[in-house]
């Protein structure tokens, strides 16, 4: 179960490795050297893992082609999208090899993707091929009638980012992993024996560092005085659209790509809605995912090109993500000249795909650089997650139900989610509404929380035995409700006596 440890942490507890960040590379990589005998720390500032960047991504395992050749990118997404089949089936992750189409509109945009067939059979990408305006047609004909050829890749998938995170870190925890959450680094010294790792929960010592912390690797790395690369934040708006055009496209629609993004796309999401988008922007702020009216517009003015059928009025969320963009171009992976030091970093698209891979070349750059990594004898198979009520069949519901009345008990209605379900999910770590809706999809229907906000809140509260008016939505100071005579101060957390009108 993915807990964090209470209160502050011992003084310098010992550690053999710390992973600072817990995004998908993150815990990907916690995962794969949870397999060894490494006493090891995940350390993540926000309440729970993947709630940074990874839960806005696309949520797209690429096919393998997109990336440009002799990039790091390039051979880590086929390395990567070659595993997910099989980590998705150890883990029980929703993943569906949905394939893709990549379209063009012109004689120049025909001649990209036969670049990009190219650069599939240079790579020994599996099952690309180009598709005729009539075969596009049959095969996807929502899709404007426009569209003169499509580069088929079908190896290409759709997973649940989120729900990745919580089973690579759940499985990283039960074989021995340390999961530190809400825990901000704030500095690293250098010592005889390593590093000091400085966090808002309390001091960690650790042999080697893996710098996986996203949008602050730049700022993490310059902790231990480097300066290998900048990063600058590049924001994506995504919209949601409401599950009665489930169908309507079967595939991950790419238009041809530019120089600085694969474009904004339609997906079918594992789940069945369709997601539009994303943009890509310069974000001066990095902690800025706020959506706008112009990004909006921007999205669906081109997503009404690909595929005419969808409108604005179909959108039922929205959110944002700001992906961490390298002066390189490129992912930064590796070890530095600060012994122990490696970096994870600027794992923009298609860092999804490529985690399971760069998670083994983490783990090969340790051993290359001397890191005793003996393997365990005994390594603890993964706890599959309860298959959902809404997916399992009439007899199932029924004796689930009559086993425990709690899973009879609707809570969502949007998305079927019962009580029981709640509660597991709890148990499993979700101490927030996003945790509760990341692990169970309550809150993410039609109607966005509007009828089981207030149910989820009280069981969280009666399950964790606090006060509903400390449940937050993401952690931190997202409080839902405030306490009728006290709000607490965002900054400091304590609270503020307030007065009460009569």
């Amino acid at each position: 179960m993915t807990t964090s440890t209470s209160g502050r942490a011992a003084p310098e507890r010992r550690f053999d490795l710390a992973i600072i960040g817990g995004g998908i590379v993150g815990c990907a990589i916690a995962r794969e050297l949870s397999r060894y005998d490494l006493d090891t720390v995940l350390i993540e500032r926000a309440a729970d893992v993947g709630f940074g960047t990874s839960k806005a991504n696309s949520g797209i395992i690429h096919a393998g082609h997109h990336a440009a050749i002799g990039s790091l990118k390039g051979r880590l997404e086929w390395a990567g999208n070659r595993m997910w089949g099989a980590l998705a089936e150890e883990l029980g992750i929703s993943f569906d090899r949905v394939g893709d189409l990549t379209v063009a509109f012109d004689a120049d945009e025909v001649a990209i993707l036969r670049e990009l067939c190219e650069r599939a059979e240079e790579r020994g990408v599996t099952g690309v091929e180009m598709w005729g305006q009539a075969r596009v047609q049959d095969e996807e004909p929502a899709l404007s009638d426009e569209v003169l050829a499509a580069v088929h890749g079908p190896t290409a998938g759709v997973v649940n980012p989120y729900e990745a995170c919580f089973a690579l870190a759940d499985d990283a925890v039960a074989n021995g992993v340390t999961l530190q959450l809400d825990a901000l680094v704030t500095g690293i010294a250098r010592t005889s024996g390593g590093f000091s790792v400085g966090t808002t929960r309390g001091e960690f010592g650790a042999d080697v560092i893996v710098n996986a912390a996203g949008l602050a690797a730049d700022r993490v790395e310059a902790m231990v005085g480097l300066e290998t690369f900048r990063l600058t934040g590049r924001k994506g708006e995504e919209y949601l659209l409401d599950k009665r055009l489930r169908g309507m496209v079967k595939r991950i629609i790419f238009p041809c790509p530019t120089p600085t993004s694969k474009g904004i796309l339609v997906i079918p999401t594992f789940d069945g809605t369709l997601m539009v988008g994303p943009t890509a922007h310069p974000a001066g702020d990095r902690d800025d995912t706020t959506t706008t009216a112009d990004g909006a517009r921007e999205v669906f003015e081109s997503v009404q090109r690909l595929v005419p059928g969808i409108s604005a009025g179909d959108c039922i969320a929205e959110f944002a993500g700001v992906r961490a963009v390298t002066d390189t171009g490129d992912f930064v992976v590796g070890a530095t000249e600060v012994p122990g030091f490696v970096n994870a970093a600027g794992i923009q698209s298609p860092g999804l795909t490529a985690a399971p891979a760069i998670a083994e070349l983490i783990r090969d750059d340790l051993v290359a650089h001397g890191l005793d990594l003996r393997r365990k004898e005994r390594w603890v198979a993964p706890s599959l997650p309860p298959t959902p009520m809404r997916s399992s069949d009439r007899t199932e519901q029924i004796e689930r139900s009559a086993a425990d009345p709690a899973f009879g008990r609707v809570i969502c209605r949007c998305e079927l989610v019962t009580e029981g379900e709640v509660v597991d999910a709890i148990e499993r770590g979700g101490h927030t509404l996003d945790g509760i809706k990341f692990r169970t999809r309550a809150g993410m229907g039609r109607c966005q929380g509007s009828f089981c906000t207030w149910r989820v809140m009280e069981l969280i509260a009666s399950e964790l035995g606090m006060p509903i008016a400390e449940v937050t939505k993401r952690g931190g100071g997202s409080w839902m409700v405030l306490d009728r005579d006290q709000f607490h101060d965002e900054r400091s957390g304590e609270p503020v006596e307030v007065g009460v009108s009569p």
